[in-house]
C-alpha cells in the first residue's frame, strides 16, 4: 500500500523523523494513521491492497470515508466486500470508499451509492457562498443505507462543499 507515511513507521507503530513532522503539521491525522495501520494488516489477506494508493480517512458520526488514489476503488470494493466488511468491523463504522482528484459529479456519486444521481445544481445564496443542491433517485420503499447529515459533513471536510440533499421518487 502506497501512502504519505514510510511502511516501516506503520508496522512498527514508531513514527520516524519526517512521518512524526507530519503528523504534527497536521498533514497526517490520528485517524489517517489508525486506517492506514488497519489497510496494511488487511494487505496479507487481500493482495490487492498492495496497489492501492491511500491519501487520507475523514470521521464523522459512524461514517468513516477512506480517500484512495485514481482507480483504486474498485480495489477496496473487491472479494465481495470483504475488505469494507472487515474496515467496518474493525472501526465500528459505515465505510465509504471515495476517489482522490475527481471532478465532482463522480466525487458525489461515489459518496452517495447505491443510489443514482438525478441532478446536480449549485445555488447561489445571498451572501455570496454557494451551496450543491443533488436530487437523489430513492427505490421505492427504501430507506436510505447512509446517514445523510454525516455524507454532508464528508463532502464539507474534503471538499468544502456545502450540499443540500435531496430525494425523488
Amino acid at each position: 500500500m502506497k501512502t504519505e507515511l514510510c511502511s516501516f513507521c506503520l508496522k512498527s507503530g514508531i513514527l520516524c523523523q519526517k512521518c512524526s513532522a507530519k503528523v504534527k503539521a497536521g498533514e497526517i491525522s490520528d485517524i489517517d494513521l489508525k486506517i492506514a495501520r488497519l489497510l496494511l494488516s488487511l494487505e496479507e489477506k487481500y493482495p490487492a491492497l498492495q496497489n492501492v494508493c491511500f491519501h487520507k480517512a475523514v470521521e464523522v458520526d459512524k461514517t468513516l470515508a477512506i480517500i484512495v488514489g485514481h482507480g483504486d476503488v474498485p480495489r477496496l470494493l473487491g472479494y465481495s466486500g470483504k475488505i469494507m466488511k472487515a474496515l467496518g468491523e474493525e472501526t465500528g463504522k459505515s465505510v465509504r470508499v471515495l476517489e482522490y482528484g475527481v471532478d465532482d459529479r463522480k466525487f458525489l456519486e461515489d459518496l452517495f451509492m447505491p443510489f443514482s444521481i438525478l441532478t446536480i445544481n449549485t445555488i447561489w445564496l445571498p451572501d455570496g457562498t454557494t451551496e450543491t443542491r443533488v436530487i437523489l433517485k430513492r427505490r421505492r420503499g427504501s430507506p436510505a443505507p447512509f446517514d445523510v447529515k454525516a455524507l454532508k459533513e464528508v463532502a464539507r471536510k474534503v471538499r468544502k462543499m456545502s450540499l443540500r440533499v435531496e430525494f425523488a421518487d
